[in-house]
């Protein structure tokens, strides 16, 4: 054999040894695979029992995984995907009627290798979207919705399941500029498809956005901001658990703000231009609050131009003579509603007067003041008027200019009941909160309806969030008729009912004023409370 074989033998030998080695090498640097085992999922169909075996018709469905090894759970569904590493899953199913659904449940294990199995479910849904909120999604085939980052409050979080939006932390007016939200589109097509643009990158909380597979952005406190993630479409579908109006999207869709979670939006509130919306994220920590504004409708929202068919002032009250209340309008409310309603039903902490001290025209002003002093038994007083049996109407627009009281504890509120209310005990006789607003959650202003099937905690509310409600006057009104009691804040709507021959809200109404502490709404009372007051410069009703 000639040297030069030999050579070329013992090369190609020498390489063949590299690479097997080499190969060798990289096998044992790799993480070891581990498939998950013992997959168990339980199927939770919301409101189902031995009368209703398909549920309560909601579409709601609760999904829990659990399995050995497992770094994470996905949830198939209609080619939708949705990665959630607790394991626990909900599917709200839209389709109307009696329906076997297949979803495919995978756990997830190192390397990405999953155990999955089948999981047919069977669950009727009873819902059909109003034509009212489908109009609002996408008019007449579509419509695109953003962000209203020009108002405070757009964005923010509370606690799980709470009912005050941004309860503990409200964005102010383009705070997150510049963080991936502010330049993202919504639309919802009339088809169920939903476009998400992007123009490149989006906003999240860490440790969830990463569920995107994205990549880069930055770290901003708990945020992930100006996170690159490119225009997707996902679909959408509306129901109704619990009574709740709720906007769902499949896999990775989602709203302003990343959270994981079950991609599911409660509507807290909505008019034919903006909606507000609440998700509870992926960790099961807060809920995050969203305002949208449809871009047709310009940057503030409600219904442009805002014309009312109620021109014809029918009553006013202007507060031009100084001292008492005007006695041929308003009546006083004294004590704490014992023994009736002690607490004026609502665990209120104050013992209303009229004294002077508590409430007075002065200036061109009424005044109501709640102020810390011991009296019969309670810590605060404070006053309530109305005009029950002096002045009550059906259907107009009422209108308020008022400067709210500042400070933890305090409630103040511009309300309606039902003139036949000593027949017709509340609920039934019907309120109308024209104004509410919690000294704890400053600048959130309300606008709530109570009627037999929708009270308390369960009112139709609404919510907004205006600057300097407790150092400047704003006009809360609202527009009454027998289709809908429109709210507005300085002629803006933000909170829309719908009303029928069904509901108390076809009949004579009274005003009321009052400022109560403490309370069911009112909440915990500052420590360092002394006084405060609302100012009203003038009520006007039109019809």
């Amino acid at each position: 054999m000639h040297m030069q074989n030999i050579i070329n033998r013992l090369s190609v030998l020498w390489l063949l040894a590299m690479v097997l080695v080499s190969c060798h090498e990289d096998r044992v640097s790799l993480d070891p695979i581990t498939v998950p085992s013992n997959l168990e999922v339980t199927v939770e169909i919301v409101g189902a029992d031995a009368e209703n075996p398909y549920g309560d018709g909601s579409g709601a469905v609760n999904f829990t995984a659990t399995a050995d090894n497992a770094l994470n759970y996905q949830f198939i569904h209609n080619g939708s995907v949705s990665t959630v590493p607790s394991g626990k899953h909900t599917i709200n199913f839209s389709k109307t009627g009696l329906f076997t659904y297949n979803v495919t449940v995978a756990a997830i294990g190192s390397g990405g290798v999953p155990a999955s199995k089948p999981v047919p479910v069977e669950v009727l849904v009873t819902y059909e979207p109003p034509a009212d909120l489908l109009q609002m999604l996408y008019g007449d085939g579509e419509r695109t919705w953003r962000i209203k980052n020009e108002a405070p409050g757009h964005f923010g979080l509370g606690p799980v399941g709470g009912t005050t939006p941004v309860e503990w932390y409200a964005a102010g007016a383009n705070e997150k500029v510049d963080r991936g939200m502010y330049d993202d589109r919504y639309i919802f097509n009339q088809d169920g498809t939903f476009t998400h643009i992007t123009n490149g990158d989006v906003f999240g909380r860490g440790g969830l956005i990463e569920e995107l597979g994205g990549s880069g952005g930055e770290a901003e406190g708990a945020d992930i901001i100006n996170y690159s993630f490119g225009d997707y479409q996902e679909n959408w579908s509306l129901s109704e658990p619990n009574g709740q109006e709720t906007l769902s999207l499949t896999g990775i869709g989602f709203i302003g703000y990343y959270t994981g979670g079950n991609h599911s939006y409660q509507i807290f509130s909505r008019n034919a231009n903006e909606m507000v919306l609440r998700t509870t994220d992926g960790n099961g920590e807060f809920d995050w609050w969203f305002t949208l504004v449809a871009e047709d409708a310009g940057s503030g929202g409600g219904d442009p131009g805002n014309e009312t068919a109620f021109t014809e002032l029918i009553w006013s009250e202007e507060f031009d003579t100084d001292g008492a209340p005007d006695s041929a309008n308003w009546n006083f409310a004294l004590g704490d509603g014992c023994p009736d309603l002690c607490g004026w039903g609502n665990n209120e902490q104050q013992w209303y007067t009229d004294a002077p001290a508590n409430i007075a025209v002065e200036n061109g002003n009424l005044r109501i003041t709640a102020i810390k002093e011991a009296i019969q038994g309670k810590e605060y007083s404070s006053a309530r008027i109305n005009t029950k049996g002096k002045f009550e109407f059906t259907y107009g627009k009422v209108e308020v200019r008022a400067k709210l009281p500042e400070g933890g504890g305090t409630w103040p509120a511009i309300w309606m009941l039902g003139g036949d209310i000593d027949t017709n005990p509340w609920p039934g006789a019907g309120e109308i909160d024209i104004m509410e607003h919690v000294g704890n959650n400053p600048n959130v202003i309300l606008g709530s309806t109570h009627d037999p099937n929708n009270s308390g905690g369960s009112a139709r509310t609404g919510s907004t969030t205006i600057a300097n409600a407790t150092s400047e006057f704003h006009t809360y009104s609202i527009e009454w008729t027998e289709d809908s009691i429109d709210f507005l804040i300085d002629d803006s709507l933000f909170h829309s009912v719908t009303n029928d021959a069904s509901l108390p809200f076809n009949k004579d109404f009274y005003l009321l004023l009052n400022i109560a502490m403490g309370g069911n709404l009112g909440g915990a009372i500052d420590v360092g409370f002394t006084s405060a007051s609302m100012e009203i410069d003038y009520i006007r009703v039109y019809q």
